[in-house]
């Protein structure tokens, strides 16, 4: 049976942006390495994952483990997935994770991403903040 998870996956491993429409809730949470607040609802996280498909160099997913964890928001425990991942941003290796929880449905109600090292932190976040200054998603600083 193939789940958001896996067509999350194949989503991203296309580049293709208009398949992750349908996989989030319209009251998705996104809480970046960069930014202290999450991304909050459908639009803003289609929005960064724009960026985020045109940021990030040689993305690939390593692996994955499949569980169920506390979400952020409210504490429920949900069904889960960590992926491990690979890419490059202006030079810089990227190792990082993304927590993917589902919602009763098994569509993506909760995504966190952790990167290390720190040097690729800063160079993430200055890429992903041109890109979304760029496309107006938020103002210049």
């Amino acid at each position: 049976m193939t789940t958001a998870v896996d067509r999350f996956r194949a989503a991203v491993d296309n580049r293709d942006l208009g398949a992750l429409d349908d996989l989030f809730t319209e009251d998705i949470r996104l809480y970046s390495p960069v930014k202290f607040t999450p991304f909050e609802g459908r639009p803003a996280v289609l929005g960064l994952f724009g960026v985020l498909l045109r940021t990030f160099e040689d993305f690939r997913y390593v692996g994955e483990f499949a569980g169920s964890s506390q979400t952020s928001a409210d504490g429920t425990e949900a069904p889960s997935a960590v992926l491990l991942f690979r890419a490059t941003v202006a030079g810089k290796e990227i190792h990082g994770i993304d927590l993917v929880h589902l919602d009763e449905d098994g569509r993506i109600k909760e995504f966190t991403v952790m990167v290390r090292p720190a040097s690729a932190v800063q160079a993430l976040g200055e890429a992903v903040l041109a890109g979304l200054v760029a496309d107006g998603l938020v103002p210049a600083p």
